[in-house]
């Protein structure tokens, strides 16, 4: 498969059955993973996943190429996710009433990504509200730059920074608590 998302995209949006095939295997396992670390249901999970790229093969002319298509793909996802915990009763907490502080510094946390405390990391992952887990993983698990995420969670940018900065420090908080005080 040598084609571009974006061109298969295209052919998708012109009812090509086997760019589809290609796009669905090409982004996949990261949606899937995505969606699941949200909802912590695979049967749920794979169930937005199928509405995520149904939506991909409804609306697929609908890309305009503003964004990378990941982060349009992404950000359909990632509203259905949301849409799904809504349906279901669970909170979701606004953390756009916290005060904005930015922080750029997304190397502060690679250090944590080791494998050696892995099972830390996602412990204190899901301990964090959806705002700030959704910011984390974007960013360390999918590569997205900030501007990147603040499309797929449609929020400003700097919202986006506020919810990091705020995420990393509750990272830090719940790993230095877990592993004694040595983060």
């Amino acid at each position: 498969m040598s084609e571009s998302p974006g061109e298969l995209l295209t052919k998708i949006s012109k009812g090509d059955e086997k760019a589809f095939a290609d796009f669905f295997r090409l982004f996949e396992k990261r949606l899937y993973n995505f969606i699941k670390q949200k909802l912590n249901d695979p049967f749920e999970a794979a169930d937005i996943l199928n509405e995520t790229f149904l939506e991909v093969w409804r609306k697929a002319e609908t890309f305009e190429g503003r964004s990378k298509v990941s982060t349009w793909l992404f950000g359909i996802a990632y509203f259905k996710t949301v849409d799904r915990m809504r349906k279901n009763g669970k909170v979701i907490v606004d953390s756009d009433s916290i005060p904005e502080i930015e922080d750029d510094s997304a190397d502060a946390m690679a250090c944590l990504l080791s494998k050696e405390n892995g099972a830390h990391i996602r412990f204190c992952l899901e301990q964090l509200k959806l705002p700030h887990r959704t910011v984390i993983e974007l960013a360390f698990l999918q590569d997205m730059a900030y501007g990147e995420i603040a499309s797929v969670v449609d929020c400003p940018e700097n919202t986006v920074k506020t919810r990091m900065f705020h995420a990393k420090q509750l990272m830090k908080n719940c790993l230095s608590n877990r592993l004694g005080g040595t983060v």
